[in-house]
């Protein structure tokens, strides 16, 4: 299939399918004419892709991983043991930068519990500022 039926059947884009063949995760048959020629298993191959994606990977990590993860049960997995020091690094990126996120929320919560000094003249530095709804 072509590159727009396979796009609208893999729920991705076409610039998204490209931006993976050219990072060396997808690689299409080419017809003849040049058109990428798309088969069922690359719907697989994208849906990998996708779920290595979701879970925060690299492109480079996982044209890595890709090759050797296997999908049990519509679960995706390592292929071998090798595979884990690997994943347990980018957990652990995953879990400093959830870290990270605790702290700037935790600093956000403590600005806007504040009180804001009540004085008898404006400070010409503040504006008023609408508050999105």
């Amino acid at each position: 299939m072509r590159i727009g039926e396979f796009s609208r059947r893999a729920g991705v884009s076409e610039r998204s399918l490209r931006y993976y063949e050219q990072q060396g995760l997808l690689r299409p048959a080419r017809q003849s004419s040049g058109y990428r020629a798309y088969q069922e298993s690359d719907l697989r191959t994208v849906r990998h892709i996708r779920t290595l994606l979701a879970a925060g990977l690299n492109t480079e990590t996982i044209a890595e991983l890709l090759p050797c993860m296997v999908e049990d049960g519509g679960r995706l997995g390592p292929g071998c043991a090798e595979l884990l020091p690997v994943l347990r690094r980018d957990r652990e990126r995953v879990d400093r930068a959830l870290a990270d996120l605790a702290t700037a929320r935790s600093i956000l919560d403590a600005m806007i519990a504040a009180p804001i000094p009540v004085t008898g003249a404006a400070n010409s530095a503040c504006e008023p500022v609408d508050a999105p709804a």
